[in-house]
């Protein structure tokens, strides 16, 4: 419970109706959870206005009302706040609600189209292995400690971050490692965060659907920069051809990594085999299970942010390469008819030719590589035609079928994805709709040492079908269907 003017700090505020001395007892933006003594938040969506939603917030218990319009009629004994920005004001309403929380822990945020929680989830057990307690904040999962809990988005809500950055600092974390999404960013979800360190991946096509052009896309990573503080790190991928965007109006501490250019942290891949590689960082050898020159990076972008913030390079890298892969992220076992199995999050263009390209660096060519695959449904329409053109060139079979189609219907998928394929390239593929069928019609043609690359959903353990999700986890999927099979 926390005094109302105490929690207006550092708000923009325009006007103020009401008594700004009384309790509050909690925050939300969602008017079905509130309760008695809340704080309601106003917020403009994407696609709904929590303006609307002011009246049945108040018939719930909602004492204060935080909004960017007044409602035409104000209801005695309720406070009305009205602030430049509901979605900012409420970012920095909940960290002062939760006493600033992030000031507490060293923040590290990892932004780009791929590879947000591949190093998000490098760093909290390379840290963990280094003997700190950690928070992660990720599309798998957040994890506090050792505690496991349950996520949908990639970058929360600003309500959530702060309650969970929180909780890890009383359980004593003094690192949380978090994905920031272009969504998060836009929607202002880090309002009221102080991040120590930020970092930039890679940007390539995706969230069109959202942003509506690369262009705003673009800006929504760089605003992320912008806004860090003269006290932190800004880390950028050299190799990225708009990686130096990002660091062009920042305060913070600039720091390169890089594979092919001159930079801070320099990279290079001695070895590149598909259950591990032999890689160099500033000069220091060591072997990693991970696989592909896209892991490379997400490795060389961990290093840098554990060397930079004073860890020794010889003992990150000891850790480095104890690490396991990340779930959903090329993870890969062998059937026990020696067919290799690769199953991997990538749903872009670009992460789905960085993963057939660095199994194509690897394999000798005396194998077959299948790889089946899909585009989600209400996303980005953009992105198909091209996924379907870079399978088909770069495998020797391509299974074309659903991912999480959601409301759409998987044909009209289906046929868009089919609408990019070149013409030398019409007898690389099939259509079987049902992702389980085509799983089975791949482990089926697979023979031995044959490569199958399961691509689109990762670690997601359902698929999304007309507002409903059903369980479906194409690892567990794929290895019963093995079993079956051999």
């Amino acid at each position: 419970m926390k005094i109302l003017s105490d929690i207006l700090y550092k708000v923009s505020i325009k006007k103020v109706i009401g008594d700004v001395s009384s309790r509050v007892t909690d925050l939300s933006f969602d008017s079905r959870t509130i309760k008695p003594g809340y704080v309601f938040f106003a917020v403009k969506g994407h696609d709904l206005d929590g303006h609307k939603y002011i009246s049945g917030a108040i018939d719930k218990g909602a004492s204060v009302i935080i909004c960017e319009d007044l409602p035409v009629e104000q209801k005695e004994n309720i406070t009305y706040i009205q602030v430049e920005n509901t979605s900012t004001a409420m970012g920095i309403i909940a960290s002062n609600f939760y006493d600033n929380p992030s000031e507490k822990l060293n923040l590290i945020g990892i932004t780009g189209t791929n590879g947000k929680t591949t190093t998000t989830t490098l760093l909290f057990n390379l840290f963990d292995q280094l003997g700190f307690h950690c928070v992660l904040l990720s599309t798998i999962e957040n994890k506090i400690a050792g505690e496991v809990l349950g996520t949908r988005h990639t970058t929360p809500d600003s309500i959530t971050i702060n309650k969970l950055l929180a909780q890890a600092v009383e359980n004593n974390c003094e690192y949380a490692f978090m994905e920031v999404s272009s969504h998060g960013i836009h929607q202002n979800r880090l309002a009221g965060l102080t991040f120590k360190v930020g970092a930039f991946t890679n940007i390539t096509h995706d969230h069109l659907d959202y942003h509506k052009s690369f262009a705003n896309y673009l800006a929504a990573k760089k605003k992320f920069f912008d806004d860090l503080p003269k006290t932190a790190f800004a880390f950028t991928n050299m190799d990225d051809k708009n990686g130096l965007v990002m660091l062009q109006n920042t305060q913070a501490k600039k720091i390169t990594y890089s594979l092919k250019s001159n930079s801070d942290f320099k990279g290079k891949i001695i070895e590149n085999r598909l259950d591990g590689m032999l890689l160099q960082f500033n000069g220091h050898e060591f072997w990693t299970t991970l696989a592909g020159k896209f892991n490379a990076y997400n490795e060389l972008l961990a290093y840098s942010i554990a060397v930079e913030l004073g860890f020794d390079p010889i003992d990150v890298l000891t850790s480095l390469s104890k690490l396991q892969r990340v779930k959903g992220r090329f993870e890969t076992f062998i059937s026990e008819d020696q067919k290799y199995i690769i199953v991997d999050y990538a749903h872009t263009p670009d992460a789905l030719q960085n993963i057939l390209e660095a199994v194509n660096q690897t394999r000798t060519r005396n194998e077959q590589l299948i790889t089946v695959f899909g585009c989600g449904g209400h996303r980005d329409k953009e992105k198909r035609p091209k996924m379907g053109n870079i399978a088909t060139q770069l495998s020797d079979l391509a299974i074309i079928t659903s991912d999480n189609p959601r409301e759409e219907k998987p044909d009209e998928i289906i046929k868009e994805i089919e609408s990019g394929i070149e013409p030398q390239n019409t007898n690389k593929y099939l259509i079987i709709a049902d992702r389980k069928q085509a799983i089975k019609t791949a482990v089926k043609i697979a023979k031995p040492r044959d490569i199958i690359l399961i691509a689109g959903k990762g670690h997601e353990n359902y698929q999304e079908i007309n507002g409903e999700r059903f369980p479906f986890d194409d690892m567990n999927i794929t290895q019963e269907l093995l079993k079956n099979t051999d």
